[in-house]
């Protein structure tokens, strides 16, 4: 049941505890509980609006940036990768296999401030080894929302 609750949520925050138990069959209260205990225990860690801000007028420059570390005795990545998060510009830090170690999601207003986090923030850290960066030219969908182009139809055609 609980996995019901958070997947409704997943897709839509603004869904109401009574609309949540209309579609799951649960009572209103017993949903209304489920979710603050779920609140409480951090397994719903925040209501995520997602917003075109370009269309807003409030350009944003978004970078994947990959880094290399080096990793340290007892902790692994866990030190960097706190360290890193730990900076406002770092919108998203993920432990990946492959070539580099950390992609780290930064969110600034030009490229210039992105470069500036980059070469006097994320690469003078000890244990960081390199950094590659990519800019962003163009996001189409994010957390499964179409950004940009035609508007995807949400509900199931009725057919008779």
């Amino acid at each position: 049941m609980i996995k019901d609750i958070l997947k409704i949520l997943e897709n839509d925050a603004r869904t109401t505890t009574k609309q949540i138990a209309a579609m799951t069959g649960t009572p209103s209260a017993e949903v209304a509980k489920l979710i603050k205990q779920a609140e409480k225990d951090r397994i719903i860690l925040k209501y995520k609006t997602v917003i075109s801000w370009d269309k807003v007028g409030d350009e944003q420059v978004w970078a994947l940036i990959e880094v290399k570390v080096t990793p340290q005795k007892d902790v692994g990545f866990d030190s960097i990768a706190e360290r890193i998060y730990r900076f406002s510009q770092a919108r998203t830090v993920y432990l990946v296999s492959g070539t580099y170690d950390l992609l780290v999601v930064v969110v600034d207003k030009t490229e210039h401030r992105v470069a500036d986090f980059v070469s006097q923030k994320l690469a003078p850290i000890e244990g960081v080894q390199g950094t590659v960066t990519h800019f962003l030219l163009k996001r189409y969908k994010e957390d499964g929302e179409t950004l940009e182009g035609k508007e995807e139809v949400k509900r199931q055609p009725v057919t008779l």
